[in-house]
């Protein structure tokens, strides 16, 4: 996969990143930081997002630390001021929506820090919405 057919949306640790001495994304790499989604909002930066994407497909990836801490604490990599629920709902419900998404995936979600198991009902809850809110 080319670094240019890559979307980054919603990411908020550059900087603790890179005080980590981890490498930035790649320039080639389109992104979208979560100040730059807040203030598009969701569904414009999701529009952009796919719009960026060229070719006859692509693959949605979703790690769930994209939230906020307080909604999604079942995570290993805990940060405040993540996406709300409402905003990962658009953003997936537009990333699905015209034919172009050919799969999905769920990542960093830690069923361990969950043992009632309500946020992954949650989590199920929005991925169902944003499924079927697709044309």
């Amino acid at each position: 996969m080319r670094d240019e057919d890559v979307v980054a949306l919603g990411f908020r640790d550059a900087e603790e990143s890179a005080g980590y001495g981890m490498q930035p994304l790649p320039s080639a790499l389109h992104a979208l930081d979560l100040d730059t989604v807040r203030a598009l909002g969701a569904d414009e930066a999701a529009r952009r997002a796919v719009g960026l994407l060229q070719g006859a497909g692509y693959w949605v990836h979703l790690d769930v630390d994209v939230l906020d801490d307080a909604v999604m604490p079942a995570v290993d990599y805990r940060q405040p001021d993540g996406l709300s629920w409402q905003e990962l709902e658009t953003v997936l419900r537009t990333a699905l929506s015209g034919g172009g998404a050919v799969g999905l995936d769920v990542a960093i979600f830690n069923p361990r820090l969950d043992p009632g198991g309500t946020i992954a009902e949650r989590l199920t809850e929005c991925l169902l919405r944003a499924f079927d809110g697709q044309g």
